[in-house]
């Protein structure tokens, strides 16, 4: 064996060169370019057939149960509908113990005629609605628990006040204007301008027929044919025209808002009801792949697949296969 530098056994022992005796033999092997990860892969299997999709659905159990106490309304799950309920009790307990001069004066105060709509037309808007026409105990006051509970818990307290006012001022307005014009061209007399006129029931029947529009089917329109039919011979009675040509009013106007609550309609909420396309069922579609990593869209099941295991890869794959689910709703 030949001798290394300055007569040291072998080639180069670490004898030789103490300072470096506890380095690596060799240079260690040097990093390579980083190999991008691969793509995500999509894949979507063929769309379920419309019959095949009715089996699934009707096969589903319906994990809701019913609850009684939710037909009424809660301060923390309605809070307009409770607030307004308890405003209504005290206003009919006032009715019910004060005077009735009181009473009489408070109610003509508070009337949307003619007179007071001229003069002072949104003080008398809001409270002619603070008022319930017949006592608390009168049919519509359950109409109105039951009614505006079921519409503010599936379109929310704000957009509710918004139907039951919108159906209030607009229906009075079309009762009390042709009077206006009638008294104008001298065929009612000029007592007509101060007729009484106060209640919840104009904005209750815009109500009822907005809920319904939230309804599924078999119980949409046996609603809407019994209180419609309630209301046409209430008509027929000729007990109050003029009331009850508002109360017909109403409730066409709360059907003429069906678009507009099936897009305020909550995803999810008690009532079932269609929310938004290109709001609530995205919404729903990104959170159920948020968590399984897949998604159920018009019948077809697409899976993302993250070949990477996580990082800008995965983000991408699950955003592409969210909006390639759902494109195909935007066309409906």
């Amino acid at each position: 064996m030949a001798a290394g530098p300055s007569g040291c056994p072998g080639p180069f022992p670490d004898a030789c060169f103490p300072d470096v005796a506890q380095l690596l033999d060799g240079m260690p092997r040097q990093r390579g370019p980083l190999s991008a990860p691969p793509a995500p892969s999509i894949t979507a299997p063929a769309p379920v057939t419309p019959e095949a999709a009715q089996v699934t659905e009707a096969a589903e159990p319906n994990t809701r149960a019913f609850h009684p106490w939710r037909l009424l309304p809660t301060p923390t799950g309605t809070p307009f509908t409770c607030a307004y309920a308890a405003v209504l009790a005290v206003t009919s307990l006032i009715a019910t113990y004060a005077g009735p001069a009181l009473v009489h004066a408070l109610h003509q105060g508070s009337s949307t005629d003619v007179a007071h709509l001229v003069r002072t037309p949104v003080l008398v808007l809001i409270a002619s609605a603070l008022w319930v026409a017949g006592g608390i105990t009168g049919p519509y006051t359950l109409c109105f628990l039951l009614v505006l509970t079921a519409l503010e818990r599936r379109i929310g307290g704000a957009r509710t006040a918004t139907v039951f006012l919108l159906g209030h001022v607009l229906a009075t307005l079309a009762t009390e204007v042709p009077v206006g014009l009638a008294v104008l061209v001298g065929h009612l007399p000029d007592s007509s301008l101060h007729r009484l006129d106060y209640g919840i029931s104009f904005g209750v029947a815009t109500s009822v027929g907005a809920l319904a529009g939230l309804l599924r089917p078999w119980l949409r329109w046996p609603v809407l044919v019994l209180f419609g039919g309630m209301l046409i011979q209430d008509l027929l009675n000729l007990t109050d025209p003029l009331t009850n040509w508002g109360h017909l009013i109403s409730l066409v106007i709360g059907v003429g808002l069906w678009p507009v609550v099936r897009r305020w309609c909550v995803p999810g909420s008690a009532g079932r009801g269609r929310p938004d396309v290109r709001g609530g069922r995205r919404h729903r579609l990104e959170a159920q792949a948020s968590q399984d990593g897949c998604a159920v869209v018009g019948g077809v099941d697409v899976q993302v697949v993250d070949a990477a295991g996580g990082g800008e890869g995965g983000a991408g794959g699950y955003q592409g296969a969210v909006d390639a689910a759902a494109a195909p709703l935007g066309r409906r």
